[in-house]
């Protein structure tokens, strides 16, 4: 699709990872529409780990277990093309683990789509190491697809933000509502009990904290607005005490919660943060996780 504001990147191909499990064939599902929607192509991968499981198993296991990946993947093809018969859909085996399979598939510009459970291979994409790796790790936007695949559309996209910095890849968010020809909701958590004792010295009162970001969300506003003149888009900054239960409360009446990764540092490596982690846990809507150094668009205008 030729987004309609030469301003916004350029949404990407999709790539679903998939195994047996029926929150896996929901996931292709949704990716299919996603990939429709943008006028581009949709990867299906299963990464069977035949490099590593070849080495404790014998040759006809692992030929089976090929046949069967093979067989999952063109029935997960056959569903898709049927529901999008003019979808251009390729599908692959990946002799990888799950994480580098979808890294390699993606590319520098797709966006990677993973189901919300499963019973092995993807199975664990969200509660376990693969799926904290996969939104982690990636330098390419993830898709996490929760909530009820029956769920009706809302016709709105919500930008959880926090301030100047998501400008980039709020971007994003902008070009996602444009394909749904949807609204654009941009969100910003203010828990100015965080503040307590440090920032609050040097404001007036804690009321002067949410003031602040109100006018950081306000100028984000405009500038998506300078890119996005025809686009549908509010703001709004609420206050409370926990920013992750805010932002999945909103979770229920859109369509789709986009936020930037904001990765912490730990002894195994980057690690999601507090609020993205939450999201993936409990979103009530598929949630898609923009990576900070996600190459987007040219210069301001």
């Amino acid at each position: 699709m030729t987004c309609d504001f030469p301003g916004l990147p350029q949404l990407g191909a999709v790539v679903v990872g998939i195994d047996a499990s029926p929150q896996a064939r929901a996931a292709a599902l949704w990716a299919a529409a996603e990939a429709d929607r943008r006028g581009m192509p949709m990867h299906i991968v299963h990464a069977a780990d035949t490099d590593r499981r070849a080495i404790l198993s014998s040759a006809d296991t692992i030929q089976a277990l090929r046949q069967r990946a093979r067989d999952l993947l063109a029935g997960t093809a056959d569903v898709v093309t049927e529901r999008f018969p003019g979808l251009t859909v390729t599908k692959e085996l990946s002799r990888q683990e799950p994480v580098a399979g979808l890294y390699a598939a993606a590319g520098n510009r797709g966006t990677i789509v993973v189901g919300s459970r499963g019973l092995g291979g993807f199975g664990a994409l969200l509660l376990g190491s693969v799926s904290l790796g996969v939104a982690s790790r990636t330098r390419v936007p993830v898709i996490v697809v929760r909530g009820r695949p029956d769920r009706t559309e809302t016709g709105a996209i919500t930008a959880a933000v926090y301030g100047a910095s998501d400008l980039d890849w709020l971007m994003v968010a902008a070009a996602e509502a444009q394909v749904r020809h949807a609204s654009l909701r941009l969100l910003s958590v203010c828990n100015v009990l965080a503040h307590v004792g440090s920032v609050t010295t040097m404001l007036d009162d804690v009321g002067g904290i949410a003031e602040q970001r109100v006018h950081e969300v306000s100028a984000m506003a405009e500038r998506v607005r300078a890119r996005c003149p025809g686009l549908t888009l509010t703001h709004h900054v609420e206050t409370g005490t926990s920013v992750p239960g805010a932002l999945v409360e909103a979770t229920a009446d859109t369509d789709l919660l986009v936020t930037g990764s904001r990765h912490r540092v730990i002894r195994a490596g980057p690690a999601l943060g507090r609020v993205s982690h939450a999201l993936l846990h409990h979103s009530r809507c598929p949630v898609e996780i923009i990576p900070p150094d996600f190459a987007l668009v040219g210069d301001e205008p």
